[in-house]
Parts: structure tokens; C-alpha cells; sequence
């Protein structure tokens, strides 16, 4: 009698396969192997001749978590007294939900504390290699938050983080 005329096999093979499923959908493996490059140009704004156009207010380097991070970031205000989150030279793993955040926590080696502070979510991760730009909501108050984060919202860990300095 073949293994697979028993129900019991069936059943099995169903829940194997379901279990594989969700497993990849949940931890979408391939894109360890998958890279994203974006390269947008830094923001620039009409100044009058007596203002600069961009001011740079804060700057930090990429410190790695749960996944090799390099980079810099930059919060620049434009002449309009809008702000921008810029980040350069990314080179971090590709994953799952990866956003942008500002966040109240202190970088430190241990990425679990980034979640536990209150944040300011900029956007999705436009790209896991490259420049982007990001903006500020004008009511986020940047004494407050003082460092930025890679985070994986799936999995509630941070790939890297920077204090802005």
C-alpha cells in the first residue's frame, strides 16, 4: 500500500506545506540575497541670498544590531524651515518591513532597548544601499529624539541605529 493512500500522510503533507507557506512568508528568505540601491540627490530649497539654502543640525554614524549597518545620517533644515532626515552611503541587509525611524533611546550595542522608547516612524526604507531622503513631521520635536533607526517592523529589531549629534 502506498504512503500516500493513508489520510494521515495527506494531512501531514498539508500541514507541511502550510507550515512552509507561512514561514516564507514571515521570514522571506531570499531577500538576504536581494539588494535595493536608491541614490536620490540631497534636498534643496530657494533661499534668500542671506540664508544658506540647507543647514545642517544634526549628524551620527551608522552603528550595527542585528545586521551589519554602515552609513551616515544627517538632519538638514531647508530654507523654508522644513527638515529632512538624510541618509548616506547605506549599506545594510535587505528584510522584511524595513522602516525609518527617530527615536528618544540612546544607541547603545543592545538593539531590543531601541523598541521600547517612543518613536517618529519617517517612512518605509527606500532602499537597503544608497542615499535617501526623508521628511520630518514640523511638530517632531528633535530634543527629544535623538537617534535614528533601520527597523524591522515583523520582527521588532533594529539593523543599526545612529545618535545625532
Amino acid at each position: 500500500m502506498s504512503i500516500f493512500r493513508r489520510p494521515v500522510a495527506w494531512l501531514a503533507a498539508g500541514v507541511a506545506v502550510g507550515v512552509a507557506s507561512v514561514g516564507l512568508y514571515l521570514f522571506q528568505p531570499w531577500r538576504l540575497f536581494t539588494t535595493v540601491t536608491v541614490d536620490e540627490a540631497p534636498p534643496s530649497a530657494a533661499a534668500p541670498r542671506s540664508a544658506p539654502a540647507v543647514m545642517e543640525l544634526a549628524s551620527g554614524d551608522f552603528r550595527s544590531h542585528e545586521h551589519r549597518t554602515k552609513g551616515t545620517v544627517k538632519v538638514l533644515r531647508l530654507a523654508d524651515g522644513s527638515r529632512v532626515l538624510r541618509i548616506e552611503r547605506l549599506d545594510t541587509s535587505d528584510g522584511p518591513d524595513l522602516r525609518v525611524w527617530l527615536t528618544d533611546r540612546p544607541v547603545t550595542d543592545d538593539w531590543y532597548s531601541v523598541g521600547k522608547g517612543r518613536n517618529v516612524e519617517l517612512g518605509n526604507l527606500k532602499g537597503n544601499k544608497g542615499n535617501a531622503n526623508y521628511a520630518i513631521p514640523a511638530d517632531t520635536d528633535l530634543d527629544v529624539f535623538t537617534s535614528v533607526t533601520i527597523w524591522c517592523k515583523r520582527f521588532s529589531v533594529s539593523f543599526g541605529a545612529a545618535a545625532l549629534t
